[in-house]
């Protein structure tokens, strides 16, 4: 259920060269998400102005870089994936996943108005 990650949510990659590992979601865009640890690629910044007063001449940075939704989904304290589903409370909704026979609340969904 990919369409209810968003930013904060804890993830596990269940897809990909990151398979298994857990993060935290830093942001989200469409259908691309950010997470914390995960798909690290090395960034080259050249000798600018900016670094020079930094003192350095350039640099090599480490950062996340997106990966696409479907790869990712909403886990467990522990990093295992959680199958969550919407349940409608008295005046709002719940993502709610089942876990040693009885129903769990994830978060709200939606808030009153």
């Amino acid at each position: 259920m990919s369409k209810w990650i968003r930013k904060g949510d804890r993830v596990t990659v269940i897809a990909g060269n990151d398979k298994g590992k857990a993060g935290e979601v830093l942001s989200r865009a469409e259908d691309r998400v950010v997470v914390q640890g995960v798909n690290v690629r090395k960034k080259h910044l050249k000798h600018t102005q900016q670094t020079q007063q930094m003192g350095s001449s350039g640099r090599i940075i480490e950062r996340e870089v997106a990966i696409h939704i479907s790869n990712v989904a909403l886990c467990s304290a522990q990093g295992k994936p959680l199958k969550v589903r919407v349940k409608q409370a008295a005046d709002h909704r719940e993502l709610v996943y089942g876990a040693a026979g009885k129903e769990t609340v994830y978060r709200t969904v939606k808030k009153p108005a």
